[in-house]
């Protein structure tokens, strides 16, 4: 167990100045047999997965049998911004990425949809991917020995260069060959210069929709809300192992499944904090998780309170629910500032806790003299909840309750999350009577693991991060709940 000193003097270890997990990445496919506006529907579907990452953004469209490619750092409206001649990007196919880095550095080259080229410099196969490989490393190495040549560190290049090798074996091949070879997270969408493409991990850890535009195209995206922003229709989930293809001599698409499905292992925190609250995940809506885990943390932990107030954004919905099981009234007390989209560089420690400051700010009329329960989705290192009490303390408040509607974090994620080291996991290394005496609060409770899993109907979610067990292989029979 390590001291608390221990951790103040390690808590800062990372550039992120704010306490939470990192957003993974949002990626789009859309495929029509005509010509659409790509330009305007892919901005428009990335555009909803921008809280998925905010680092860069990317695009490739097929047209007329031929691809074009642009991406660059920043939000997805300014990437749109900086093309010149949006027609150009008006065909019939377009894959998309929005970015937060969890595997490679933040150099350009890293920027996604990565791309393949021929020898006459065109590209002829293009790919988005979300999630994380375990053995990125061992397959690279492999193939440098058989002189492929790489120009990203990123993990998602080995699945390009990997379905590039194959291609004599046919697309589908190479993508089935691709996925029994590759281990880990991975949703992707993708194109050659006329087909499309979308295949899903054999656990079903990151997410993949689809939908179908009025048109009669098809779509693929991280998120419901990116299939309602183009104004496609959700048709079901891309199934664990399944490969979605279209195929020029047959009208809308194929499915493939590689091998028989395993359990579904959708990432857990796709519920408590990464999706929007409008998505729905295997047709289940995300507002309502997790107004739900707010009901059931207040029957886990009851407490006399005055008011109740949500960390925005996610933990609003579970306050809610709190609140009306609770009787307590809830309060828009917290202000976000939605301006904030990329880090600060802040050189200081003190200077890194005020940004607290800039990203919440208190409604102090609302909670002065109060006692007052703060829901928030998560507790990672613990550095933003315990500012954000000093605040409330500072603002007045008589007593603090603090409930965390996930369980205690406890290890690090490498399936596409960028959590941070086990010693940096607060509640790695503090039971919760230490956190609740280094937060500075009356009390505090985590949603209990079995509650987690009754709220979500089913224990086929993957739940690592609260239980270090996570699936890594095609079906797997290992337990992880």
């Amino acid at each position: 167990m390590q001291s608390t000193d221990f951790y103040q003097r390690n808590i800062f270890k990372k550039e992120s100045p704010f306490d939470s997990i990192q957003e993974e990445c949002g990626i789009l496919g859309l495929f029509s047999d005509e010509n659409v506006d790509t330009f305007s529907l892919s901005q428009f579907g990335l555009f909803a997965l921008q809280h998925r990452g905010q680092e860069a953004c990317g695009i490739t469209v097929m047209k007329d049998g031929k691809m074009i490619n642009i991406k660059e750092e920043g939000l997805v409206l300014d990437v749109f911004r900086s093309i010149e001649n949006p027609e150009e990007f008006m065909g019939n196919g377009v894959i998309g990425h929005t970015r937060y880095t969890t595997a490679g550095d933040k150099k350009k080259f890293n920027f996604q949809p990565f791309f393949a080229k021929n020898e006459y410099d065109q590209i002829i196969l293009s790919i988005a991917h979300n999630g994380n490989l375990i053995n990125a490393k061992e397959l690279k190495e492999e193939m440098e020995k058989e002189g492929v040549v790489f120009r990203a560190t990123s993990d998602s290049e080995v699945i390009l260069r990997l379905i590039q090798k194959n291609l004599d074996l046919g697309l589908r091949a190479a993508i089935s060959a691709t996925m029994l070879k590759i281990q880990g997270a991975f949703s992707v969408v993708g194109m050659t210069r006329n087909k499309f493409f979308a295949f899903r991990d054999f656990n079903g850890i990151r997410p993949l929709l689809i939908g179908r535009l009025p048109e009669g195209g098809i779509v693929c995206a991280s998120e419901s809300v990116a299939l309602d922003a183009v104004g496609a229709t959700y048709e079901r989930d891309v199934l664990p192992g399944e490969i979605i293809f279209t195929n020029s001599r047959e009208p809308g698409y194929q499915t493939f499944q590689v091998e028989a499905p395993s359990k579904q292992r959708l990432c857990s925190f796709e519920y408590i904090y990464f999706s929007r609250p409008d998505t729905s995940l295997e047709k289940i809506s995300v507002h309502h998780i997790r107004e739900k885990s707010g009901e059931k943390i207040w029957e886990q932990a009851p407490v006399e309170a005055d008011l109740v107030i949500g960390v925005p954004d996610s933990g609003v919905p579970a306050a809610i629910g709190f609140s009306r099981v609770s009787g307590i009234p809830f309060r828009q007390a917290l202000i976000k500032n939605r301006y904030i989209a990329r880090s600060f560089i802040v050189p200081s420690q003190e200077m890194r806790e005020r940004v607290v400051n800039l990203k919440l700010n208190p409604i102090v009329e609302e909670i002065r003299g109060k006692r007052v329960v703060i829901i928030d989705d998560s507790i990672v290192r613990g550095t933003t909840s315990r500012r954000l009490v000093k605040i409330l303390r500072e603002c007045g408040v008589k007593e603090i309750h603090f409930r965390s509607v996930s369980p205690p974090i406890i290890a690090p994620c490498f399936l596409g999350i960028d959590t941070p080291r086990k010693d940096d996991l607060i509640s790695a290394n503090m039971n919760t009577e230490q956190l609740r005496e280094y937060l500075g609060v009356e009390s505090l409770a985590f949603l209990s693991l079995e509650n987690l899993a009754e709220i979500l109907g089913s224990t086929n979610h993957c739940f690592g991060c609260f239980t270090g067990k996570y699936p890594v292989s095609p079906n797997s029979e290992e337990e992880i709940f």
